[in-house]
């Protein structure tokens, strides 16, 4: 029909330009930026329907499950636009990702919008022409299966937080939440750790030495090899002992040989000194590599983590830049399949590039292993049916952009190239050794690899996890001459070496992405946001690329293994994925399942029987770690601490020695905390407080002391003496740069003074005082504050640099000489990037949008990239919420005067009696108000 026009609703701005570009005049393509809408939260509901069916979960679990969905709120001058972008199109074309979610946003939008008009289904694996016109000719029908299993994922993530969140509130701390498949992924993390606290350190002894062959060799190459038997018995290396520090059962049985160091010491001496030693024998077999499979979201975010050090976030983020401007195909896919264009893509460039030779007779083909495949689509390679270079692109994308591209592109070629193939020699060497009045034979190995002909290693080499194996190395190349068999050899230099066996690594965001992976946990759309999670809900942090979990977690695994066993155990969450595969295939439904989940089967209790029947939970015991018989560690209301009892503990009313507290330092990992470290903090720790000295004017003592919310000054009663009710001691926090064992007396007054007075204004004659507050050290005069440049300016700084500071504008020009970190030009606003210190912590601003660093982020982690992905997330979240002006009252006509009534001698009367006792119950609320503002303001200054 001539004017016909097609409305197209894609998510995301970058995505629709894309698009349009390829689409013609008669198309308008409009963003819908996400999800439009989402489960209400139940504070949120309609007062009629808050104490009814929905008003737990807004998910009625009685009639089918049924959800309460609202447009959000951010999202609904959004919706205006596309209803009346709607209102001129003949048919509606949703064009969402083509996966779970992004089939529920489509049908999402179709519940709000309501079109009258056709509506088509498009879908695409990358965004070129060619990938375009092909969707405009095979457009389909809305998959319902997709949209129940998106759905049900939701619906059971809200039951699973909602009933046991508050749980955690309970009994660990509050605020924390708990997530199906973010608590099988934090147990991962403790379970290493705890593995790592259980490890004991095993020494164990060999040697190197260095091998010449003759000067009238062919080859006189040095080289070195290791000692690995002695009169043919195996020596120990790293693998031989266990966790507990001792040989494991099959290397005893094996006979293998603890070398001593004195040993290890005299054979290297005996050695060196004699010098002698033969070729035993030359083993020669082919070496052959073949190239990694083309990425998966999953081995994307491996590697990406590897070689480029990006979080998943990052990642993911990088890589939906890159998709919706039509440089990638998709990038949320288990499938390492190449399509046929993609391979003659592939072969191609690795022809034109590194040779014909490079490239194999036949393309390779690839099949996926991952658990339960999600929606298959391709592997994620470069967009077109000829790939963009690097090189091309430089310049037109950021620099994380680039290098994500660079590193799929090569990852693309190499897997259609040919295999490595080379040789890998293996030469076994004998040594006498003199021992104890005879000799013993020393056996040394070295094997070296020689690469000739290195096919797809011209172009990528995969990277590998760390793994944990003997600290020296198991899998040396050395360069090795040309040797045979019976060769005499000189023995130039050998040294002896102690080792020490090393605990299993701590996760990574890769080994737990591919860990995960391997137990079917959680799927290649939700890794990213998994870790993201657990990282932001403070339950892990990051120490380099390791992931160290908060003593917090600890608490609550224990808790979720002790009495929600079922809900973390990885084989259950993993059935559960599976079940959302069926649901997806239309081979389950979605209102039974969650009956049974929630409900719970002949086999299983189901969510709801289990909470239900919890019983006691001592969240003392759930929140105590021992450490040893006189040590523990608490999780305590404001952190974790330990728990000592010892000499210097105090003995009760009831003659039991109570326990004392001692501070933890920050940034110390769970498994740097041995009973040695609890001990040496628990003696650094004064059991008792420290008297700094006698106030010059009061004569009071004031005492050092550590209190709940860190160390502190006060100012002691003297003997006997009683302060009034509602007044407390002058109490004062120490500065972070001080220790209250070392505090002076000077310094300790000085604290107890503040607010100091720093001098008067003299324009507004209003007096200034510097000051420590919640959110670090502040100027105030009047109502009007600055922020100071570090608590040590409390006492440094005059009344001219306090004008100054006053002079300049609160927020803007005064803010951006203190900028924490400066980046170039964020990509949307063009505008420089800065990362500061703001009220509530740091945050990352290009000057229009802010953004809170997460509390698994560090400042001095933040890179350029990761800035602009936090604005980025910030941009699509939208404006915050503003709270709805309130309603002024409509005014009321006034009512028609009436002649006053005479009153009556009755009404006139008053009752002394009452009058007394409602004269006396308002004076005593009075009181009672008085002393809770008086209680608060004592409180509050303690804090």
């Amino acid at each position: 029909m001539a004017g016909a026009k097609k409305l197209v609703i894609v998510e995301s701005p970058t995505k629709a330009k894309t698009i349009s570009g390829y689409l013609g005049d008669d198309y308008e393509v409009i963003a819908s930026v996400g999800h439009i809408r989402d489960l209400a939260e139940p504070s949120a509901l309609p007062s009629e329907l808050k104490q009814g069916a929905f008003g737990k979960f807004a998910v009625d679990v009685d009639n089918g499950f049924t959800p309460y969905y609202v447009v959000n709120d951010n999202k609904k001058k959004t919706v205006s636009e596309l209803k009346r972008a709607l209102k001129g199109a003949d048919e509606l074309w949703l064009a969402t990702d083509e996966d779970r979610e992004g089939e529920a946003i489509a049908w999402h939008l179709l519940e709000v919008l309501k079109p009258q008009v056709p509506v088509r289904r498009m879908v695409f694996h990358e965004i070129t022409k060619d990938a375009i016109e092909e969707a405009k000719a095979n457009t389909r029908d809305l998959d319902i299966a997709l949209v129940d299993a998106q759905e049900t994922r939701r619906i059971l993530d809200r039951l699973y937080g909602y009933d046991i969140s508050p749980v955690l509130w309970r009994k660990v701390a509050p605020r924390l939440s708990a997530g199906r498949v973010q608590s099988a992924a934090t147990r991962l993390v403790v379970e290493r750790e705890r593995e790592r606290l259980a490890f004991r350190t095993a020494e164990y002894w060999d040697l190197t030495a260095t091998f010449t062959p003759a000067a009238d060799a062919a080859d006189t190459t040095a080289f070195a090899a290791r000692l690995v038997r002695l009169d043919a018995q195996r020596l120990a290396t790293g693998g031989d002992f266990g966790d507990d520090g001792a040989l494991t059962q099959k290397a005893e049985k094996a006979g293998v040989l603890m070398l001593s160091a004195e040993r290890a010491r005299a054979i290297a001496a005996d050695l060196a000194e004699q010098g002698r030693a033969s070729v035993v024998g030359v083993e020669t077999k082919p070496h052959t590599r073949r190239p990694a499979a083309p990425f998966t979201t999953s081995t994307l975010q491996q590697e990406a983590s590897r070689k480029l050090r990006y979080s998943s976030r990052q990642t993911m983020s990088f890589a939906q830049s890159l998709y919706e401007n039509g440089h990638i195909t998709y990038m949320r896919t288990d499938s390492p399949t190449l399509s046929k264009q993609a391979i003659s893509a592939a072969r191609s460039q690795a022809a034109a590039l590194y040779g014909a030779q490079t490239v194999p007779d036949k393309p390779r083909v690839y099949t996926g292993k991952a658990k339960g495949a999600q929606e298959a689509h391709e592997a994620i390679r470069p967009a077109g049916d000829v790939f963009q270079r690097p090189s091309e692109l430089k310049g037109r994308l950021t620099q994380g952009e680039y290098a994500l591209y660079e590193l799929i592109w090569k990852r693309t070629v190499a897997s259609q190239m040919a295999d490595a193939k080379g040789s890998t020699d293996t030469v076994t060497l004998s040594a006498p050794v003199a021992e104890n009045g005879g000799t013993v034979t020393a056996e040394f190995t070295a094997s070296g690899t020689v690469i000739t002909f290195p096919g797809f290693l011209l172009a990528y080499e995969e990277g590998r996890d760390e793994k944990r194996g003997d600290k020296q190395g198991s899998d040396q190349n050395v360069a090795l001459p040309q040797l045979v068999a019976g060769q005499g050899l000189a023995v130039s230099e050998a040294e002896a070496k102690g080792h020490e066996t090393s605990p299993p690594p701590r996760y990574t965001e890769a080994s737990l992405t591919k860990r995960l992976e391997d137990l079917g946990v959680g799927r290649p759309s939700t890794y990213a946001a998994i870790i993201s999670t657990i990282m932001d809900r403070g339950y892990v942090t990051k120490k380099g690329q390791a992931l160290v979990p908060s003593w917090i977690a600890f608490s609550v695994v224990r808790l979720l293994e002790a009495h929600f066993s079922a809900l973390v155990d990885y084989d259950f969450t993993a059935e559960m994925e599976n079940d959302l595969d069926r649901i997806a295939a239309g081979e389950e439904a979605r209102s039974k399942w969650l009956g049974e989940f929630y409900f719970g089967t002949d086999s299983h209790p189901g969510l709801r029987g289990v909470v239900d029947n919890l019983g006691e939970i001592d969240a003392r015991a759930i929140n105590t770690i021992k450490i040893d018989d006189s040590i523990s560690l608490r999780n305590g209301k404001y952190g974790p601490y330990l728990e000592v009892f010892d000499e210097k503990s105090e003995v009760g009313e009831d003659g039991a020695l109570k326990p004392r507290s001692v501070n933890i330092p920050d940034g110390l990992a769970p498994d740097e905390l041995t009973p040695e470290k609890a001990h040496e903090l628990a003696d650094a720790e004064p059991a008792e407080d420290r008297v700094v000295g006698l106030h010059p004017s009061t004569g009071k003592r004031i005492v050092a002391k550590n209190g709940r919310f860190g160390p502190y000054v006060t100012e002691l009663p003297d003997e006997g003496e009683e302060l009034p009710k509602g007044v407390k001691a002058r109490t004062a926090s120490l500065f972070k740069s001080m220790d209250p064992a070392t505090v002076d007396l000077d310094t300790a007054v000085a604290l107890l003074e503040l607010p100091r007075i720093v001098g008067v204004d003299p324009e507004s004659n209003a007096e200034i005082t510097a000051q420590n507050g919640r959110y670090g050290a502040y100027l105030k005069k009047g109502t009007d504050t600055r922020s100071l440049p570090g608590e040590d300016a409390i006492f440094s700084i005059d009344l001219a640099g306090a004008l100054e500071l006053f002079a300049q504008p609160k927020y803007g020009a005064r803010r951006a000489s203190s900028a924490l970190k400066e980046f170039d030009a964020d990509p949307v606003s063009g505008k420089p990037i800065k990362v500061r210190d703001g009220r509530f912590g740091p945050y990352v601003t290009d000057g229009e949008t802010n953004a809170t660093i997460p509390r698994g982020d560090s400042v001095e982690d933040i890179t350029f990239e990761r800035a602009v992905e936090l604005l980025a997330i910030k941009r699509a979240k939208g404006p915050a919420k503003k709270k709805a002006p309130a309603r002024k009252a409509a005014a009321k006509k006034p009512a028609a005067k009436k002649p006053a009534a005479k009153k009556t001698a009755a009404k006139k009367a008053v009752d002394p009696a009452r009058s007394a006792a409602a004269k006396k119950a308002a004076e005593t609320r009075k009181a009672n108000a008085a002393k809770k503002a008086a209680e608060a303001a004592a409180g509050a200054a303690d804090a």
